[in-house]
């Protein structure tokens, strides 16, 4: 899934020469808190709620103030991905999508990004949560993959995160197409590999975004 693909049309662009209210009047009918600013077709920055009224002064146009998230942008072909980090980096909620001449083609909702990155077959598919603690001298997927594929499992997706409390150490997440994971525990562990979380997923236990929303919270810890 690229950038291109998850343009929200809906949300319109500010220029430079708007006023702040018609500013604030468009966020409240989108229920957003950002919106982009053109100038001549180029993206400019994101205006924010918190930025006009902290000037406290809707008759000022748009240039008048201190845009942020000029760098809060994607090209077409960048995957999401690299939407997500753009965002995160940001702490945005749209992204602006450029084609390769910079010039402005729409923006991106993270709401929207979310959306579809639960809709992939790895969230929607049942299966089983594990979350490994390694050393990140010694991460190996290749090894991790050949160690689950022997008990006849196939990983969906896997995830890296740093660990916060050893800069030494990473979380690999990973989710596989089985829920029961006791087979796989014993021979992860065998193999001296350490578990520290790990979730069962089954169609009468969990919804969707139940799943979702555990696979999240570990990869933001």
């Amino acid at each position: 899934m690229i950038a291109i693909e998850i343009i929200n049309q809906m949300i319109p662009p500010l220029k430079m020469t708007d006023p702040a209210s018609k500013a604030l009047k468009w966020m409240e009918e989108l229920r957003t808190n950002q919106l982009p600013v053109l100038e001549n077709g180029y993206y400019k920055g994101l205006i924010s709620e918190n930025i006009i009224l902290e000037e406290n002064n809707l008759d000022k146009n748009i240039e008048e103030f201190n845009l942020e998230g000029e760098k809060c942008f994607v090209y077409f072909h960048q995957h999401i991905y690299d939407v997500i980090k753009i965002a995160s980096d940001n702490k945005a909620q749209i992204i602006a999508v450029l084609d390769e001449d910079s010039q402005y083609h729409g923006v991106i909702n993270i709401e929207d990004t979310i959306a579809v990155f639960a809709q992939t077959a790895a969230v929607q598919s049942a299966g089983g949560i594990f979350v490994l603690s390694l050393n990140q001298i010694d991460y190996s997927l290749a090894e991790v993959s050949r160690l689950i594929e022997a008990e006849s499992a196939k990983i969906l997706s896997a995830w890296i995160t740093n660990d916060l409390l050893d800069p030494n150490k990473i979380k690999l997440t990973i989710k596989i197409n089985k829920t029961d994971l006791s087979h796989i525990t014993a021979t992860l562990e065998r193999f001296g590999y350490k578990i520290i979380a790990r979730f069962h997923e089954t169609k009468h236990t969990a919804t969707e975004q139940e799943r979702l929303d555990i696979l999240m919270k570990y990869l933001e810890m």
